[in-house]
């Protein structure tokens, strides 16, 4: 026997009609007397005992396609009547606003685009929000979260109008960032972009799907911080408004669980249920309502249906058959759909035509007051109901569905049409129908000048609006931007050892793991680091700090582990300061973000370390590391195991050739490929110098390697070098030619030039590249001032290159691009080796040969631009001398 659900439950036919009456008698007797404890017990029994019996049945996930909270638990709205009247009121203005902005744009430069139909939905939620729950960040309270629905931005920003926080003329540069500077104004972005706003929105959310997963991790980050002691528990919320068919992302749902496993009350969804993606119906075959709170409920989290308007309440209430309630259950979302793209009239005949009692209920209303039966998401007092629940909940997450219309108001130009969300002009006669929708006090002319409203400061709806706002903060929302700076310790307390390594043997990665225990001792910055780890921790050598900081967790450790005897146990812990992520790479980068922008949006510098596989990064996750970017984050990521051929026997989905690459294309990420432990702890200290002490807006991106390799100590003179890019590692006077090379492979070109001595008398110079990225765009930067100013200024590269015409080997554990990006700053004969291709499982020095990347195939291509490399015959004969074999194809055409 299949296991029940709604749908099979409404078409199964009772065949003992008086048998069920008196079973739901019972139930009602029980919860009469002795409350809803008692019936939700006993209806568990019942399911233990039908378990019992092989009766193979379980409560349905979902629940009839009606509101959660009944009539008679719904709050009264604050205020009254007259202020939910002036709050409707208030949010057509913003709705015009918003609508005037897109379309005023689209007159001038069709080109701009923009949303109206999304906005045009959402209105309702927003409003409530604002006017009731939002609360803003003040001297004594740290401020709710919001993530804000991306395609709504329109509306935001018509709302700021109104306050007073945006002015028309910025409302007149919507999506003109450019043009607006010209003219001595601040332009509106497309969506949330922190970057462009500094001053305005929080979190990104213009790519579908990382607002909720960004959401779910900064509610988790800030209880971490509150259990740890480093912010004081104020039962803030983080709330976040995103769209249905936004949930199809799979990261929208990839954290679900954790947010139920770690009691995230702190944290609601309100998904907004206009049933409708960009091209048609988000399931036009089924009803997406269902389906998110069959998701949500298996995932434990609260969930609050809110799918019809209080008009339609009566109609309920007459509906003693349950034939409306049935009608509802069975109606797909493709049909109701259609229904919002028609008239009363329409509906009057083909949804409440359906049933004898049906057309009874519709033939109590007018053909108008069906058109204007409101769904829940459009209905401020039953908003304000799921809102108020939702805040009140505990020990679980809570998830608002509601349903509302795409195109809400817009009539036949936009509601409920396939078109709508591309709908960015409107005609005159469509302006019109829509002030008149909304009761608009704007004339005709207003209407077709696209005129923006805004009431008189002293009228009753803006001292309203401003007191709503004021009771809850300020405005929102808003970006904190005051600098707290951190003292950053001397580098000799944390990374001693690897300044005089003095030749030990230890990997990259051990040094870093190293440094980052020494700097979790500080006692100034040490609370501020948050180790961060996607289930690696082993790997990477961390196992030590289990036992140093502990590893996070909200339960603290309620069992006893299988290694507690071991230095390195298993420790979790309430207070604990390691973010042990599990296999969840978006995770763990959206836990770094929150870490790494905690300095704005809670006023508390962190400073978070998140060490993971360098090709499950920027290749696997590069959406939130730009989201991360946008949001201006400060913190360190580390590549660890990284490098095409230094990742041996992982083969091609482990071994990374790319990252740098796509790390290069991001604005304010500062990468760095040492091959030295004192290399690394330069770079780490001025990383910390410019986020910490400088507060730079910035990011910086590492990798390290798992390859043991005798760690030499800091030459005299290196630090600056390390930092902007480059410096001379081997000097050697009238090199015959210069070696350039970063992380592993620089040891090769260093055994390529003993090769070159030692076998063909050959003089090479070796240069250690600690960033070809940064040596890149120091030379962008310097090429174009010349460009503009004709001032003789000089690549940092050829700064350091200029002394000779020798010619130059550049090697890279990375594909060729990397390398290839500092041709244009090279004064000399330049030739790249990368590890263009897929990976391969094999030994390192397998691996290297292949790739064209060893110290032979570095001295044969130093070589091949000497003199005595232009006679083809004689290289044929270096090459047998080298080992080579020549005939071998492109590590690209495998």
């Amino acid at each position: 026997m299949e296991m029940s659900t709604a749908d099979n439950l409404n078409s199964q036919c009772d065949n003992d009609m008086l048998e069920t009456n008196e079973w739901v008698g019972a139930l009602e007797g029980v919860i009469q007397a002795a409350g809803p404890d008692r019936a939700r017990y006993l209806l568990s029994r019942l399911s233990a005992a039908a378990q019992r019996s092989g009766i193979q049945w379980r409560d349905s996930r979902n629940t009839p396609y009606t509101n959660t909270i009944r009539v008679e638990d719904e709050p009264p709205f604050p205020g009254g009547s007259d202020a939910l009247s002036t709050e409707q009121h208030l949010a057509s203005l913003i709705r015009w606003n918003a609508l005037a902005m897109v379309v005023r744009a689209n007159r001038a430069y069709g080109e701009l685009g923009g949303h109206i139909a999304s906005y045009a939905s959402a209105a309702d939620l927003f409003e409530v929000g604002f006017n009731h729950f939002f609360r803003a960040r003040t001297d004594s309270f740290g401020g709710d979260l919001v993530y804000f629905q991306a395609h709504s931005a329109p509306g935001i920003y018509a709302r700021a109008f109104l306050e007073g926080t945006l002015t028309e003329k910025e409302l007149s540069f919507y999506r003109q960032e450019i043009n607006a500077k010209k003219h001595g104004a601040q332009g509106l972005s497309s969506y949330p972009h922190p970057w462009l706003m500094e001053n305005f929105w929080q979190f990104p959310t213009g790519s579908m799907g990382l607002g909720p997963i960004s959401a779910i991790y900064h509610a988790r980050f800030m209880r971490y911080l509150e259990n740890r002691g480093l912010l004081e528990p104020q039962e803030r919320k983080v709330w976040g408004v995103f769209g249905d068919g936004e949930m199809d992302e799979p990261e929208s749902l990839a954290a679900l669980s954790l947010a139920s496993r770690e009691t995230l009350d702190n944290l609601v969804f309100v998904v907004n249920c206009n049933l409708q993606r960009l091209d048609g119906p988000v399931r036009g075959n089924g009803h997406i309502v269902d389906e998110l709170e069959t998701i949500f409920t298996g995932a434990g989290w609260n969930v609050i249906k809110l799918l019809w308007g209080a008009d339609w309440d009566p109609l309920f209430a007459r509906d003693k058959s349950d034939e409306l309630v049935n009608a509802l259950n069975q109606t797909v979302d493709g049909q109701l759909q259609t229904f919002a793209a028609n008239d009363g009239a329409f509906n009057r005949e083909h949804f409440f035509g359906q049933t004898p009692g049906m057309r009874a209920i519709g033939a109590t209303l007018t053909d108008d007051e069906i058109d204007r039966l409101r769904r829940g998401g459009h209905d401020m007092k039953k908003i304000h109901a799921a809102y108020q629940a939702a805040a009140n909940h505990r020990g679980q997450p809570t998830v608002i569905l509601a349903q509302t219309k795409k195109g809400f108001g817009m009539g036949p130009a936009g509601q409920g049409k396939m078109t709508t969300h591309q709908q960015k002009k409107l005609d005159t006669s469509d302006l019109i129908a829509f002030r008149d929708r909304f009761r608009l006090p704007i004339s005709d002319a207003d209407c077709e000048a696209l005129a923006f409203y805004k009431p008189a400061d002293d009228s009753a709806e803006m001292r309203h609006l401003l007191a709503r706002r004021a009771s809850l903060g300020g405005f929102m929302p808003r970006r904190n931007t005051v600098q707290t700076k951190l003292a950053v310790p001397d580098i000799g307390s944390y990374a001693k050892f690897a300044l005089e390594a003095d030749g030990k043997d230890m990997s990259s990665t051990m040094a870093l793991v190293r440094m980052m225990g020494g700097l979790l001792k500080d006692a100034t910055i040490g609370k501020h680091i948050v180790p961060i780890v996607a289930d690696e921790a082993r790997t990477f050598g961390m196992a030590n700090l289990f036992r140093q900081v502990g590893i996070y967790s909200a339960q603290g450790q309620l069992y006893e582990p299988e290694d507690i005897g071991s230095i390195l146990s298993y420790r979790e812990a309430k207070d604990g300061q390691i973010l042990e992520e599990g296999i969840i790479e978006a995770g763990a980068i959206s836990s770094w973000t929150a870490a790494a922008t905690s300095y704005s949006v809670h006023g508390l510098p962190m400073l978070p370390f998140y060490i993971y596989y360098s090709m499950f990064g920027f290749q696997r996750i590069g959406d939130l590391i730009w989201a991360a970017a946008d949001q201006r984050a400060r913190g360190f990521l580390i590549g660890a195991t990284s490098g095409r051929t230094t990742l041996a026997g992982e083969g091609l989905q482990h071994q990374d050739g790319s990252s740098h690459l796509m790390a290069a294309t991001v604005p304010n990420c500062v990468s760095y490929d040492p091959a030295y432990a004192y290399e690394l702890a330069v770079i780490v200290q001025d990383g910390m110098q410019r986020m910490l002490d400088d507060n730079e807006d910035i990011f910086y991106y590492v990798t390290v390697t798992n390859e043991n390799d005798a760690q030499p100590s800091i030459p005299p003179g290196v630090e600056e070098g390390i930092r902007r890019g480059m410096y001379c590692l081997q000097p050697q006077e009238n090199a015959d030619v210069r070696l350039l090379a970063a992380g592993p492979i620089l040891k090769e070109s260093i055994a390529a030039a003993a090769l070159l001595k030692e076998k063909f008398g050959v003089s090479a110079e070796v240069w250690s590249v600690t960033s070809y990225t940064e040596l890149a765009r120091d030379g962008i930067a310097a090429e174009r001032n010349q460009r503009l100013s004709n001032c003789p200024t000089e690549a940092y590269v050829a700064q350091q290159l200029g002394q000779s015409n020798a010619p130059v080997i550049a090697a890279s554990d990375y594909v060729r691009g990397i390398p290839e990006s500092i041709r244009a700053y090279v004064p000399a004969r330049y030739v790249t080796l990368g590890t263009d291709g897929f990976g391969r499982s094999d030994t390192r020095a397998n691996l290297r040969d292949f790739f064209e990347v060893d110290a032979k195939w570095i001295a044969f291509s130093a070589l091949r631009e000497l003199p005595l490399g232009k006679d083809a015959a004689q290289m044929t004969k270096f090459a047998d001398m080298l080992g080579l074999d020549l005939t071998k194809p492109l590590s690209t055409a495998i």
